[in-house]
């Protein structure tokens, strides 16, 4: 049977070999389809960490508007009443604030002193935007990736009078990790509502790089301009403490066994006007970094899952015309006594000469082709994006500032590889789908009695 099996596969060049090709090029775009799924796995992780399962609280804009400048006014005691919750094993709150620098100069552009009105240089021309967090590894632009730090330490919640610095602005005020300096409350700022008029004295904890992906107009609006310091300093340029400062927003991670939704559900019924505020999925912080994970998982699913139809489809076709062919052959068997089962078994040897070359040849054109098909597949998935947060910011006339970079951040790394369980789950997969397109092809000839077939035309 092995035999008779092997010299027709060989007798049918023509034929095995289109059976051939396609089987090795629909599993090659099923294997790509799996590698590009864990890729995107594991670029996802690496971008988000633990953020996927975190919630959001910040005002409602329909009924609060916020601070004079338009910033949040979320309330330490609201905070607090979420973080003591059983679900909630961490968060990380944020104030946002403007201060000068004392002594030093901020970074300017071109374009940023061809912006700039003389009243503007008369107020803030030494003005630098202040995010104060109780955990800078766990602040947005971080986690983006849209600031990395490059030297010495991460801001951490019991941290006073400390300062993460970008590391330009550090060099052209010829400052190091380690060193002071000092901010003051900047009288013309809108927030200042107390006109508060402190000095604070900072130490640089750490230096980090970034910088801004578009054009800005605002010198405050450089990442160089920026420093990441702790809360209690960033609520003391405004004549505030930790109780009393208003927040930008704070986000709450929640304990993997709990549900995201029904969490929401139960902290909505804490002792808070939640008139003033809203909460909201995590991930809304970096809507363009999931939908390129999204449409990565769409094409990959479409691949994998596309490829097995397509393919099934195509060798059933292919198998009833060349079982069809051989009816007399089929009949002849039969009236030697040869069984259904044993002739359907020498169909089922002769596929497997086809199938096994298929996958060793799918493994070789998989294993190729993978970094450079997923490099391919991620620029047109992040161009489309591209496309789509341009077309939004024009129409909502959004900012340049690393917030906005931030909420644009999308994968830029995909690294696809062909591994060895990828390609037994996809021999796996191809092998049940060409044995179903093998029953189906021969049932309606193997029914049939001996007879039948030779007088069917």
């Amino acid at each position: 049977m092995i035999r008779n099996a092997f010299a027709y596969v060989t007798r049918k060049k023509l034929k095995s070999l289109i059976i051939i090709v396609i089987i090795a090029t629909m599993s090659t775009f099923c294997v790509l389809g799996l590698g590009i799924k864990k890729a995107t796995d594991v670029s996802s992780k690496k971008s988000l960490g633990n953020i996927t399962n975190s919630i959001l609280l910040e005002i409602n804009r329909q009924v609060n508007p916020g601070t004079p400048r338009g910033g949040g006014n979320v309330k330490e005691r609201d905070i607090n009443r979420i973080a003591q919750c059983k679900e909630i094993y961490s968060y990380v709150k944020r104030i946002n604030s403007v201060a000068d620098l004392l002594d030093h100069e901020i970074i300017e552009t071109p374009e940023t002193l061809a912006n700039q009105s003389p009243e503007r240089a008369k107020n803030f021309k030494n003005a630098v935007m202040l995010t104060g967090v109780n955990d800078s590894t766990r602040e947005n632009k971080f986690v983006s990736g849209t600031y990395k730090l490059v030297e010495g330490k991460h801001l951490q919640n019991e941290d006073k009078n400390k300062v993460l610095m970008n590391k330009d602005l550090a060099q052209k005020n010829h400052l190091k990790v380690g060193d002071h300096l000092k901010i003051k409350s900047n009288l013309y700022d809108a927030d200042n509502e107390k006109q508060a008029n402190e000095i604070v004295d900072l130490e640089i904890k750490g230096l980090f790089d970034g910088h801004n992906k578009g054009s800005v107009s605002a010198a405050q609006e450089l990442y160089e301009n920026t420093l990441i310091t702790d809360v209690h300093s960033a609520a003391q340029v405004y004549g505030d403490t930790e109780e009393t400062a208003a927040y930008q927003d704070a986000t709450f991670f929640v304990k993997g066994q709990y549900d995201l939704n029904q969490v929401v559900k139960s902290l909505e019924k804490l002792d808070i006007d939640w008139r003033e505020y809203v909460l909201i999925n995590g991930a809304s912080n970096y809507p363009a970094m999931y939908m390129s994970i999204s449409s990565l998982y769409s094409i990959a699913n479409k691949l994998f899952y596309g490829a097995l139809i397509f393919a099934g489809i195509i060798v059933a076709l292919l198998l009833l015309l060349w079982i069809n062919a051989r009816k007399r052959e089929i009949a002849i068997m039969l009236s030697l006594g040869i069984s259904k089962v044993r002739i359907f078994g020498q169909f089922m040897i002769e596929l497997l000469f086809m199938i096994i070359p298929s996958y060793a040849l799918s493994y070789g054109l998989a294993y190729y082709f993978s970094q450079s098909f997923g490099h391919m597949i991620l620029n047109n998935v992040t161009a489309d994006i591209a496309k789509q947060l341009a077309n939004q910011g024009a129409s909502n006339q959004l900012g340049a500032g690393a917030e906005v970079d931030g909420f644009n951040k999308m994968i830029t790394s995909l690294n696809v590889h062909v591994s060895m369980d990828t390609m037994l789950i996809v021999i796996g997969f191809m092998t049940i789908v060409m044995v179903l397109a093998l029953v189906i092809s021969s049932m309606r000839i193997l029914k049939n009695k001996e007879k039948t077939l030779i007088y069917e035309r």
